[in-house]
């Protein structure tokens, strides 16, 4: 993943809320970051949740909301898998994976800030950004 295409679905991001002081991450598909930010007035942990999100969707191979859907009805599974990773997954809507035209997965896009539907609605306007950079 390129840097310049990361900036740009992390500008996309941000930009889908304006006001709202969330933290968004670009992860590529090894789980390390491009590139990050955070609205002024984020609260501290932000940061560290939008992480989780974009990296256990990763980790997973599935959007963080699917991952909440599946972990309601076995809570005792994903419990294990937040500990087994060290937290490394929030069962939360906010984190979405890039894919690239054969499916394959080139990152993840974590949103923390706001609610669930709100985190993954900024999240994938970053990620629609991205396939409009390259």
């Amino acid at each position: 993943m390129k840097l310049a295409a990361a900036r740009v679905a992390l500008d996309a991001t941000l930009a889908a809320v304006r006001d709202l002081p969330i933290a968004a991450i670009v992860l590529d598909a090894g789980g390390h970051p491009v590139a990050f930010a955070r609205q002024d007035g984020a609260s501290l942990f932000r940061h560290d949740i939008a992480r989780a999100k974009a990296l256990g969707a990763i980790g997973m191979g599935q959007d963080s909301a699917g991952i909440a859907e599946r972990a309601r009805a076995n809570p005792a599974f994903f419990t294990s898998v937040a500990v087994a990773t060290g937290g490394a997954l929030a069962l939360s809507a906010g984190g979405v994976l890039i894919r690239d035209a054969d499916g394959a997965i080139l990152g993840a896009i974590g949103v923390s800030g706001d609610t669930p539907a709100i985190d993954a609605a900024c999240a994938q306007a970053g990620v629609a950004a991205f396939h409009g950079d390259r």
